[in-house]
């Protein structure tokens, strides 16, 4: 499958929201990465509704919509009725992960599993037919400026197998440190969404980066 890029509009100018997202409409983007941080699961806060449904009304991208909070349950109503197309939710902070899972599609949205560094892909074992996608994290969610973790390789892989055996539609999106000097890698090893932002909007010219990721062809051999 062809990857899609999600760029995350943390990155992006809050001064100017307005035109950023208008850029993204005009690239070759597939979706919008919304992330959102309580300051409890994750040490940051970062948005929530408002800005959602502020970006639903000029974005013409499905909303990718990651959810670093505890309860998400109880919100996932309100991101569905602000425009989510994929929620996404934390294992680890999921007790009841199937149940949650069901809500999300019941209300009409993609389901999407986050995995910390930490956290093995093995958790999964029990659901992994059940979701739309499961986001790898590449970094510790929540602090900036943090290295890519080169086990995101390994755990992309071990993924990806047991996708092609089980769920073969199965998305593998990659959060944290992508940039164009990784992102082949990372799409040979088996991911195909790639969510980045500093990547592409500290860029001068965000759009050719976001071309640049979409265009990347996994079956060329890495020099």
């Amino acid at each position: 499958m062809n990857q899609l890029i999600s760029p995350s509009v943390l990155a992006a100018n809050f001064a100017n929201l307005n035109d950023d997202i208008l850029m993204l409409n005009q690239s070759e983007a597939d979706w919008v990465h919304i992330d959102v941080m309580d300051g409890v699961f994750v040490p940051n806060i970062s948005f929530g509704f408002p800005v959602l449904s502020a970006v639903k009304k000029i974005a013409t991208k499905p909303l990718d919509v990651h959810l670093m909070i505890i309860e998400p349950d109880k919100y996932l109503a309100e991101f569905a009725a602000n425009g989510a197309y994929m929620l996404t939710v934390h294992y680890e902070a999921c007790p009841h992960l199937h149940c949650t899972v069901q809500k999300i599609k019941a209300l009409g949205c993609k389901a999407g599993v986050a995995l910390n560094p930490h956290t093995p892909i093995s958790v999964l074992d029990d659901i992994v037919e059940e979701v739309d996608m499961v986001l790898i994290m590449s970094v510790n969610p929540g602090f900036g400026g943090q290295t890519f973790i080169p086990n995101t390789y390994k755990k992309i892989q071990q993924l990806r197998a047991i996708a092609n055996q089980r769920n073969p539609n199965l998305h593998i999106e990659i959060d944290g440190g992508v940039n164009v000097a990784n992102a082949l890698a990372l799409l040979q090893a088996g991911a195909d969404v790639l969510v980045a932002g500093n990547a592409i909007f500290s860029h001068a010219q965000p759009k050719s980066i976001i071309s640049t990721l979409k265009n990347l062809n996994p079956n060329t051999q890495s020099a």
